[in-house]
């Protein structure tokens, strides 16, 4: 859950005078440490998993289930039994949660980079829930399920011991203060975020439509199809974009789309300012070709590869400095002349791209696919025909050109397609964040070998994490509602929602707050809980004896607000553009919890809390973390690492140690084999709100790269083309002849070539370089030139010849996710809807109710322990079953017994027949000595 510090948090009216300085000290930390590690290299691979689990009281009389609130018991008492049993090599680490019924569990050891450590997973996972049993009362249970399916439906019923609904943190209707962790941190988070807000968080989500929900009685008649709209597409929540659906219809009713094409996901909700618009680079002056990236507003860099004329940008206006843009990729560029007379950048519809032939040239060996031809009104356009046509005076682009994954429309034409599309569904609506850090879910933290693998992992994972959360959803069921989504990412999103209704892009309500950053009123696109906005890795280029700075324009295009102030003072002192945005835009966000005597009383060169303070609060779906200080030679060294947060908890160990596994072999896989896995920001962000949907495993399309290889140029008798080099091997073509290329060059730390160049593709339009794919295809693979990622994995496992015994264990794994994908298999989201569909109580309205929750979450209970095998869950793998025995190690004492406890313990055994027949025979010799003795 981030920070936890010991102390007194300020109240946020006390804060709100310190916020400035700790944003500030904030980035000043970051500098310090970073100049101190920023060449920290050769560290080895470790790693890490962390699991939640949720403590319920069960009444199996009544059937009944609600909250416990003992976790902080629970965990003090497991923490004791861990400090009396380190001499064990595997061990558990135990930390608190949000939640007063929640704990989070790590490895106490972290897991090596060598194959025979992925088979402690698995293990170490079962040792956890093994000794969790151990501090239950018989009366509780802790399945690893994402959410309590009551949490906020039961009123003051609904925990032991009970608490009230309502209180001076939530100020909620559901759920009471008192199921918050005790901790300050958490309380003053809950009620922070609210104050800041002004006003609750606002969370609406889909709610199913069955065929007895009183909702949809006045709604038209259900076509039978399982879809949206009347078809087999997936309906898509566009979560943290609800401000004009609930103005207009309130909070029981939210705003869906559907996902029928690549273009159905740029309709949102009308959210208002548009600052995000496409420029032409088109120099009219004599010589010139393009124009320098500058730094900053008139600090020219020399050394980047600059965009020519005939290149498209992406970018937004500056409001302070009139005249000049900030592009996606962290530079500026002048729209004309400091006299005016000359031009640089004409705005554009969105529909255009680049048509500069010079930058095809350029060493670049991602496909470089000829521009589509469109069609604008009665113009077509292709390589830059009538390109004037396309001018901003000649095509307007009013508020509602901006989608909401930061994709721009043409306004007027989609006015009708918008209103179309606008569908408006009955929502299950809560109010506090307890219903969103009341999730449970499974993370994984890596170790990097240096800053530069940590930073291109963190990019390569954020396109991975919406199609993961898709794989193991497991959220259907929110309120005592079954929704219509299967994850919980959207619910914590909104949940954290702290922005100001200006910066949430409510034009008619923006008003200064001089404490609070950009003043409360800067245009913030995201909750602190969502995707990643920015890549980070700043890829490198050869260009005989320098290596240029690249950057990720094509593929960072959403708008990414930045604190200015922030980004001026890193590229002051040398943070490169790509990281450089990264920090200045966690920096947008204000620090949730202060602590008394902990502002200025911090050393800005040995510590990093004010730093953290903002870094744990923006919860990404993946997090870069820099070292943090070793102020002390006996602090343990922590490397640069990536974390991956997007996957669901799963019912059972196996599962969770499987796509753990998984993802680690993945990122392995990414950088033995030089694989380029990006996307364009915006499709991830549509990715997310894919995975969402409902069965979105089964039934979704996702956008992913086509070629994650190196391609090789050829001729297809109209120009140039490529073929990919897994297209070579599925064709058995004669691979023995291939040269060595300058791909195969590797720097001094092993890094190729390939992967330093592969972010950016200049001189190609990018457009074409991904498609949707279903999950079967992303994973197993589609047509010639996509092999899929498992098949990936196993290749990786052949080149590194991995052990028999771990590979059997993995392989087994790899199976399993494989079914999951392909359908075989079902996701946890959809096996748990259609427990309640088929429970005997169930009325067909949607409500799930206390016997319908409390049978679930025993069976999930049971699942979990390996004592129910579901077949449509888990195939044909089993678990074994888990129990309280073997939890801890047994010392075979020596201390003297008491005669009190010794003579307890004899009579256990003195019915026994062993005992019974020595006792007897010891009295039939003692006779027969008698005997013999009077003889």
């Amino acid at each position: 859950m981030g920070l936890l510090k010991v102390g007194v948090p300020q109240p946020w009216e006390k804060s709100k005078k310190n916020l400035t300085y700790v944003r500030q000290a904030g980035v000043r930390q970051f500098l310090s440490q970073y100049k101190k590690v920023k060449d920290l290299e050769g560290d080895e691979l470790l790693w890490g998993d962390e699991i939640e689990y949720g403590i319920f009281h069960v009444n199996k009389d009544q059937k009944e289930i609600r909250l416990s609130l003992r976790a902080k018991e629970v965990m003090e008492l497991l923490k004791d039994k861990e400090e009396s049993h380190q001499h064990h090599v595997e061990g558990c680490n135990w930390v608190p949660e949000y939640g007063a019924w929640m704990i989070e569990s790590t490895p106490r050891r972290p897991y090596s980079g060598y194959a025979i450590d992925l088979l402690r997973v698995e293990r170490n996972m079962r040792l956890r829930r093994r000794r969790l049993l151990t501090a239950l009362k018989e009366d509780e249970i802790a399945p690893t399920v994402a959410t309590f399916p009551l949490l906020g439906a039961l009123g003051d019923d609904g925990t032991v011991p009970s608490t009230k609904v309502g209180g001076p943190r939530t100020m909620s209707e559901y759920i009471g203060d008192e199921i918050i962790n005790p901790h300050p941190r958490f309380g003053t988070l809950t009620e922070n975020i609210r104050s800041r807000r002004g006003e609750k968080v606002n969370i609406r989500v889909p709610l199913f439509r069955d065929v007895n929900t009183p909702e949809y009685k006045d709604y038209p008649p259900s076509t039978g199809v399982d879809g949206c709209c009347g078809s087999d597409s997936l309906q898509v929540w566009k979560y943290g974009k609800g401000d004009i659906s609930m103005e207009t219809y309130g909070r029981d009713f939210v705003i869906v789309g559907c996902s029928d094409s690549s273009k159905d996901d740029m309709f949102n909700d009308r959210d208002g300012l548009v600052t995000l618009k496409k420029w032409l680079v088109d120099v009219q002056r004599e010589g010139c070709r393009g124009l320098y990236y500058r730094s900053a507003p008139n600090v020219i860099v020399p050394d980047a590869d600059w965009p020519r004329n005939g290149d498209v940008v992406v970018g937004s206006e500056i409001p302070d400095i009139p005249g000049w843009i900030r592009l996606q990729n962290g530079y500026y560029l002048p729209i004309a002349s400091e006299d005016g007379k000359v031009t640089f950048l004409k705005q554009v519809s969105t529909s255009v791209h680049s048509s500069n032939t010079e930058k095809r040239t350029l060493g670049s060996t991602t496909p470089m696919f000829r521009p589509r031809m469109e069609v604008i009104g009665t113009q077509e356009v292709g390589n830059g025909v009538a390109l004037a046509s396309l001018l901003e005076e000649k095509l307007t682009l009013g508020p509602s050109a901006l989608s909401e994954s930061g994709s721009m429309m043409l306004s007027g034409r989609n006015d009708k397609v918008q209103a179309k599309k606008e569908n408006v569904r009955p929502a299950i609506h809560m109010d506090a964040m307890a219903f969103g850090m009341g999730c449970c879910c499974l993370q994984i933290t890596f170790q990097a070998k240096d800053m530069d693998e940590s930073r291109f992992m963190y990019d390569q994972l954020a396109v991975v994490a919406p199609i993961m959360m898709a794989l193991t959803a497991s959220t259907p069921i929110l309120k005592g509602r079954i929704a219509d989504t299967d994850c919980r990412w959207g619910v914590i999103s909104e949940s954290v929602d702290d922005r100001t209704p200006a910066e949430r892009g409510r034009i008619s309500e923006i008003y200064e707050q001089e404490e609070l950053a950009g003043k409360g009123k800067r245009r913030i696109y995201k909750s602190r809980y969502d995707c990643i906005s920015t890549y980070i890795y700043q890829g490198l280029h050869q260009n005989g004896d320098v290596m240029e700075n690249r950057v990720l324009n094509m593929y960072n295009d959403i708008p990414v607000p930045i604190d200015e102030e922030s980004y001026k003072l890193l590229r002051e002192v040398g943070v490169d553009p790509a990281l450089s945005q990264h920090i200045a835009h966690l920096f947008i966000r204000d620090p949730l919890v202060i602590f008394d005597g902990a502002v200025e009383e911090l050393d800005d060169e040995t510590q990093t809390e004010h730093f953290e303070s903002i870094q744990s609060t923006n919860w990404q779906s993946v997090r870069w973390k820099p070292p943090p200080p070793r102020n002390d030679p006996n602090d343990p060294h922590i490397g640069w690492r990536t974390e991956f947060r997007s996957m669901e908890i799963q019912l059972t160990d196996f599962e969770n140690a499987a796509f753990t596994v998984f993802i680690v072999l993945l990122t392995r896989t990414i950088l033995t084999f030089d694989l380029n896995l990006y996307i364009p920001i915006s499709r991830v962000d549509a990715n997310m709100q894919r995975a969402h949907s409902r069965n979105a495993a089964a039934k979704g399309k996702f956008f992913f790269r086509r070629h994650m290889a190196p391609l090789e140029e050829g001729d297809d008798g109209y120009g140039v083309t490529y073929t990919s080099m897994f297209a070579r091997v599925a064709s058995s073509a004669d691979l023995s002849g291939i040269p060595a290329s300058s791909s195969d060059e590797v720097d001094h730390n092993g890094v190729s070539q390939q992967r330093r160049k592969a972010p950016v593709a200049p001189g190609s339009d990018e457009e074409n370089s991904y498609e949707e794919m279903t999950m079967k295809e992303i994973m197993t693979g589609k047509s010639d030139y996509f092999p899929g990622l498992i098949p990936l994995v196993r290749a990786y496992l052949d080149y590194i010849n991995c052990d028999d015994v771990a590979h059997k264990k993995i392989t087994k794994y790899l199976d399993f996710i494989e079914q999951r994908a392909t359908g075989a298999l079902i996701t946890p989201a959809t096996w748990m809807r259609k427990f309640v569909r088929s429970h005997p109580s169930y009325k067909g309205d949607s409500v799930v109710n206390h016997e319908i929750a409390y049978d679930l979450m025993m069976a999930c209970k049971d699942i979990g322990e390996g004592v129910r095998h579901e077949k449509e869950l888990l195939g044909d793998f089993y678990i074994d079953p888990i129990s309280t025995a073997g939890a801890y190690d047994v010392k075979l004492e020596g201390r003297k017994v008491k005669n009190d406890d010794l003579f307890q313990l004899l009579r256990r055994y003195t019915h026994r027949q062993s005992f019974s027949c020595k006792t007897k025979s010891s009295s039939e010799g003692s006779k027969n000595s008698s005997y013999h003795e009077a003889m």
